[in-house]
């Protein structure tokens, strides 16, 4: 029997169990009400308010330029969509990894202001101490190895990760100091699928893939490339369920004949 259709909401207790009895985790991005209301209805269990909205909603090159207000923005717009579903928000650039009581402080506004369940952070050894800071306070941490899109600038590149052995062990350590540390689940972004297994199994909380293979407790998408909005992102680990781009062409471009040729609005569609 799923647990997903057992629980009226889903929490990180939740997630725990799913892992245990494994049950695949799904997760997805969103940025705004009317997305997060249609994910959430459609049984996800996770929605990720992911910085990645500075690519996808505001048009940014990288991550790094969104702000923490930025972030707050539309993760209070997910919450008020949601009913069910987690909300994680992912913490952007600049807002913890200065020091633990930044993170902290950033951490907090974001619940506060959000109504949103947990937050996000990338990195591992480096952050650990404000993870742990931050999960003393009760706010639940989700991490994130691999690649890490806001330290693009140290590595230069978007390519998968942790193929090096020296890498892959630091890897698998700092998988173990952020559970250690009191995340609750971690997300593995492009690394061999080898590792990403080997470390989902030496971890007793979920890992959730993106681009790290199936045997990951959980998989997240970003929106915008699995509906098919985005469509210049073609990398093998995307799934494209939707044409979403070509459905919207057609139909805005059937919307203008129709205005242009005065076959809109007619006679049924006015007062």
């Amino acid at each position: 029997m799923s647990i997903n259709k057992d629980v009226k909401k889903i929490t990180t207790n939740t997630l725990q169990k799913m892992k245990e009895r494994q049950e695949k985790i799904s997760m997805i991005t969103a940025y705004d009400f009317s997305f997060a209301k249609l994910f959430d209805k459609a049984g996800i269990e996770i929605i990720l308010v992911g910085d990645s909205a500075s690519n996808v909603m505001a048009g940014h090159e990288t991550t790094l330029p969104i702000t923490l207000d930025q972030m707050i923005y539309h993760a209070q717009s997910v919450v008020r969509g949601i009913e069910r579903c987690l909300v994680v928000v992912d913490m952007p650039f600049g807002s913890y990894q200065g020091n633990s009581k930044e993170a902290l402080n950033s951490a907090i506004r974001i619940m506060k202001e959000t109504g949103g369940h947990s937050v996000k952070m990338e990195g591992g050894e480096e952050v650990v101490e404000s993870i742990k800071r931050i999960v003393s306070t009760g706010i639940p941490v989700m991490g994130h190895l691999g690649l890490t899109p806001q330290s693009i600038y140290k590595f230069g590149t978007y390519t998968v990760r942790a193929k090096e052995e020296s890498e892959a062990e630091k890897l698998k350590n700092d998988a173990l100091l952020l559970q250690e540390a009191g995340c609750f689940a971690i997300v593995l972004e492009k690394i061999p699928a080898s590792l990403a297994k080997e470390v989902s199994d030496s971890l007793h909380i979920p890992t959730i893939g993106i681009g790290a293979g199936g045997h990951c407790d959980g998989q997240v998408l970003v929106m915008h490339d699995m509906l098919g909005i985005n469509t210049e992102f073609k990398p093998r680990f995307l799934r494209q369920y939707l044409n979403l781009s070509e459905q919207i062409n057609t139909a805005v471009s059937q919307y203008i004949s129709d205005i242009k040729s005065s076959d809109f609005p007619n006679e049924k569609e006015q007062y």
